[in-house]
Order: C-alpha cells, then sequence, then structure tokens
C-alpha cells in the first residue's frame, strides 16, 4: 500500500507542478500531455525507477475512462448528418484506406506484426487533447471550429467502433453484437431523462446537484464506471465504454449543465487523466526507441501522411490553404488512442515492445510538434489579416477544459 501511495504521491507532484513550469516558459508552447508523458518516462523504471505504472493501474485506467468521456461530451451526433461531417468522414476513410496499405507493406516486409492496431492508430486524432490548446490560441472560432470539431471527432469515434469490432476479446462477431448492445443501452440511457422530466426525482436530482451530496456528479461516475465495466465484461476496450458514457451524458440536460462541466473537468483533468498520461510514460520503453530510433520517425512521419494528407485534398473547396494546412496539422495529431491500441496490441502479445514505444513516442511527438505548428500559422493569418478570425459568437465555446 505505501508503494502504492508512494507512486500516486509523486504523479500528483507532477501534474501540480507541470503548469507552474509551463507558466514560467509560456513561449516553448509544450502540451502538458507530453510533459506528463516525459516526466513519466524519467521517474518510470526506464530511469529512475521510483515510481512504477502497476501501482496506479486502475487509477490510470479511470483517467483513460475520464479521457474520452469528455471527448464523447463534446461530440454532437447531428454532425454527422451536416456536410462539414460527410466531409470529415470522407477524409477519413481515404486515410483508413491509405493506412491498410501502408501498414500491409510494413507487415510483408517484417516490420510491424501487429496489423490492425497500428493500421487503426495512423487514422486517430486526439480531439480531448487539442480542445486546451486550440481554445488557448484562440482557433476555435466560426466555420473552423466546427470543421476541427467534427473531424476530430470522427479520427475518435471510428477507430474506437473498429476497435470495439476487430480487437475483441473473443470474436469479430461478438465484437459486433457487443457494439450493438452497447449501443441500445446507450439510447436507451440517453431517453432515461425524458423519463424522469417533471418528477420529483428529477427536481431532487437539480437541487441537490450543488449541495454537498453531489448528485449529478456521482450519477455521472456511476455511468461512467458503470459502462467501463460493462464494455469490460463485454470484450471491448474500455475506450468505447467511455466514449459512449460522454454520448450519453450530453443527453441530459439534468440542473446545471454548464456546473456539471466544470466538476467534470476538475475531477477529470485535475486528477484522473494526469495520472493515466504519466503511468502511460512509465510504461513506455524508452531503451527500445534510443536503440531504433529510426521507428519512431517512420510512424511520426505516417502519422502525418496517412492521417494529414487526406485533408489537402477533401477541404480544398471549403478552407483556404493556409486554414487546410492547419487541419492537416491538427488532423495527425494522435496520442490517447495509441496508448490504449498499443495496451492491447501488448496483451494479445501482437504488437512488437519496440513498436509499441515507437508508435507511442510518435504521438508524443505530434502533440509537441503539430498543434505548435498549427498555432504559429493561426497567429501568422491573424497577423496578416485580422478579419480572417471568422468570429462568431454563437459559434464559440469557452468552457473547453485547459490541461495546463
Amino acid at each position: 500500500m505505501i508503494e502504492g501511495l508512494g507512486t500516486l504521491f509523486v504523479i500528483v507532484t507532477i501534474a501540480a507542478v507541470t503548469p507552474i513550469v509551463l507558466g514560467l516558459v509560456p513561449r516553448l508552447g509544450i502540451p502538458a500531455v507530453v510533459v506528463f508523458l516525459i516526466a513519466g518516462v524519467i521517474v518510470g523504471p526506464s530511469a529512475l525507477d521510483i515510481a512504477h505504472p502497476h501501482q496506479v493501474e486502475l487509477l490510470s485506467q479511470v483517467g483513460l475512462g475520464f479521457l474520452f468521456l469528455l471527448a464523447g461530451y463534446e461530440i454532437k451526433l447531428e454532425w454527422f448528418r451536416e456536410h462539414t461531417g460527410k466531409l470529415a468522414m470522407t477524409s477519413w476513410f481515404i486515410s483508413l484506406a491509405i493506412a491498410t496499405a501502408v501498414t500491409g507493406a510494413l507487415e510483408a516486409a517484417g516490420f510491424v506484426n501487429a496489423f490492425v492496431p497500428i493500421a487503426l492508430g495512423l487514422t486517430t486524432t486526439a480531439l480531448g487533447t487539442l480542445l486546451p490548446i486550440l481554445r488557448d490560441a484562440g482557433m476555435l472560432h466560426g466555420k473552423f471550429r466546427t470543421t476541427v470539431l467534427a473531424s476530430g471527432a470522427v479520427g475518435e469515434l471510428f477507430p474506437v467502433i473498429l476497435i470495439a469490432i476487430f480487437l475483441s476479446t473473443t470474436s469479430h462477431f461478438a465484437g459486433i453484437a457487443s457494439l450493438i448492445t452497447m449501443g441500445l443501452l446507450a439510447f436507451g440511457l440517453a431517453r432515461l431523462p425524458r423519463v424522469i422530466e417533471g418528477t420529483r426525482i428529477e427536481a431532487i436530482i437539480t437541487r441537490a446537484a450543488g449541495s454537498t451530496s453531489q448528485t449529478a456528479l456521482r450519477l455521472t461516475m456511476v455511468l461512467l464506471v458503470g459502462l467501463l465495466l460493462l464494455a469490460n465484461d463485454f470484450g471491448i476496450d474500455i475506450v468505447l465504454g467511455a466514449f459512449i458514457a460522454g454520448l450519453v451524458l450530453r443527453r441530459f440536460g439534468t440542473g446545471d449543465a454548464n456546473e456539471l462541466d466544470e466538476k467534470l473537468d476538475a475531477l477529470g483533468y485535475g486528477f484522473f487523466i494526469p495520472i493515466f498520461f504519466v503511468a502511460s510514460g512509465m510504461a513506455i520503453d524508452i531503451d527500445s526507441i534510443i536503440e531504433q530510433p529510426a521507428r519512431l520517425l517512420v510512424f511520426f512521419a505516417l502519422l502525418l501522411a496517412v492521417r494529414g494528407l487526406p485533408t489537402l485534398l477533401v477541404y480544398r473547396r471549403e478552407l483556404s490553404g493556409s486554414k487546410r494546412l492547419q487541419l492537416t496539422l491538427l488532423n495527425a495529431t494522435a496520442l490517447p488512442l495509441l496508448v490504449a491500441l498499443t495496451q492491447i496490441g501488448l496483451q494479445t502479445g501482437t504488437m512488437l515492445p519496440k513498436n509499441a514505444a515507437a508508435l507511442v513516442g510518435a504521438g508524443a511527438l505530434s502533440v509537441l510538434v503539430f498543434p505548435l505548428l498549427a498555432t504559429r500559422l493561426h497567429a501568422r493569418d491573424m497577423k496578416r489579416n485580422p478579419a480572417d478570425n471568422d468570429v462568431d459568437s454563437a459559434d464559440t465555446d469557452d468552457s473547453l477544459p485547459d490541461l495546463r
């Protein structure tokens, strides 16, 4: 127990110190999640060996769940029926086709063993990680905001669905059946607010939302942990359960939504999510990256080519050249799902440890480099043409979480 508390103390210390350090050197523009990963490597078994990821495994899994709950919470299913959503889906399916061909070639060359996890990893977008970065840079305005959110939503939701189908612990058929079951359950839960609307139960929940009982927050935790448990029992990766929890939670209109948002951000980004990222850093096999750095660079380049480049083609009539380049860089930013996919690959024994480390390392590098370049392009555009900001006060979201 003392050892576990020691590891937890190290992690919460890192989480507390990181925003202070980044605040002292704001020009570096380093996202907090990258610092969490690097700090995890330093204190983990690969370096100082003073903390171990298995000692906070449960809290780390809840942190992963929180990350995808909050990402799912930002998604509006209506986007997928609109023009912006259709463009996002078109771009993603092109990425999937390219990823399939590229990964197949890598597998034939003996470079990779785990075809499905790596192919899916190359199509992901770290929407949850990007949100605080883009908000700080003032990029979540007008048409570009909707485009980024829709594209990021597809880049997180679609890979999660395919993970449930193709990486199920039983079979593809069982994965599909479990996915349908989870979808029906989500549909039923989403309609629950209508059932209790106008009843005494709704009044109790609303009245107690801000009291010491914290009813709304506790019910949210029941929803999250319950769906994580069901997803695990169904043999589906927990990210699907967390994502569904976020989608369902958006349908719940009980109480003060903004107040609940703040509580979820505080609990998730303030405690659980940093544990996930620091623990993930502890698990990175840094020795294999040092021995074969070319693997990391290959995956880093593939993230940009596979996920980013189709954006230049699909959005050529929708966005200016600079905006398309920004969206390309943002779409190619990936990390949380890469961590989840490498964990699956390592657990099943299908992914080489050196590829798992290189893929997570490439994801961390993408979070460090791509958003920085995108925000610099945005800042340059604003200096040249301030009116290009396309600000629409009705389409601006100031309630997004801030990891830093």
